[in-house]
C-alpha cells in the first residue's frame, strides 16, 4: 500500500487548520528510511483547549470522528475514519519525551507531495520506544538502532551540510 497519498492528505489537513503536530512511532520510522510498517499514524500536539478544538476540525474536515480511548498512554485522541480505516493517534505526551518543544526542536521537515509534514527524529523514536517498554516496541528497536547507524554513517560521509540542507525530503 502507498501510504504518500494519506500523508498528503493528513499534513494538508494539519496544515489548513494550523495544528503543529510531529509525526512519531514507526510511520515516522519508515520516512526516515527503517524498514518498518504500521497501520496508522501517531502525532504529538500540544496539550491546549485551541489544540483540541483544532484537532476537531481537522477530523470533520477528514470525514472522520474523535475518539478518547482509555489507554495506559494518557491524553490520547484518536481519530478514525470509518471509509477507509484511517487511524490517526494524536498524543498530548509520549514516554521518553520531556515536552513537545524538545522533540519539535529535533524533528526534521519532510516533503509530501505539495505538503509539508514534521518528523521526530529517529533517535527520539528509539529513545520513546525505549522507554514505553512495550513488547511491539522492543520488537522493532534493533531494526530502528540499524537504520540510525545506517544514517548516521550516510552523514558523516556527506559531510557538514547547512541547516536548510538538514530538512529531509522523502517519498
Amino acid at each position: 500500500m502507498d501510504a504518500k497519498p494519506v500523508l498528503v492528505e493528513v499534513a494538508r489537513a494539519l496544515r489548513e487548520h494550523g495544528l503543529e503536530a510531529v509525526l512519531i512511532g514507526n510511520a515516522a520510522a519508515a520516512l526516515h528510511g527503517a524498514p518498518v510498517s504500521t497501520v496508522d499514524l501517531d502525532f504529538l500536539i500540544r496539550n491546549t483547549k485551541t489544540n483540541l478544538r483544532k484537532l476537531e476540525k481537522l477530523a470533520d474536515a477528514l470525514g472522520a470522528v474523535v475518539f478518547r480511548p482509555h489507554y495506559p498512554v494518557s491524553g490520547m485522541y484518536r481519530v478514525i475514519r470509518d471509509d477507509d480505516s484511517l487511524q490517526l493517534d494524536f498524543m498530548t505526551q509520549i514516554h521518553g519525551a520531556s515536552s513537545f518543544n524538545s522533540l519539535r526542536s529535533r524533528a526534521v521537515e519532510m516533503d509530501q507531495g505539495p505538503e509539508r509534514i514534521i518528523v521526530a527524529s529517529l533517535a527520539d523514536i528509539i529513545e520513546s520506544k525505549r522507554a514505553a517498554d512495550r513488547p511491539r516496541d522492543r520488537a522493532s528497536l534493533e531494526t530502528l538502532e540499524r537504520a540510525l547507524s545506517q544514517t548516521k554513517k550516510a552523514d558523516e560521509s556527506s559531510g557538514p551540510r547547512s541547516p536548510e540542507a538538514r530538512k529531509r525530503t522523502r517519498p
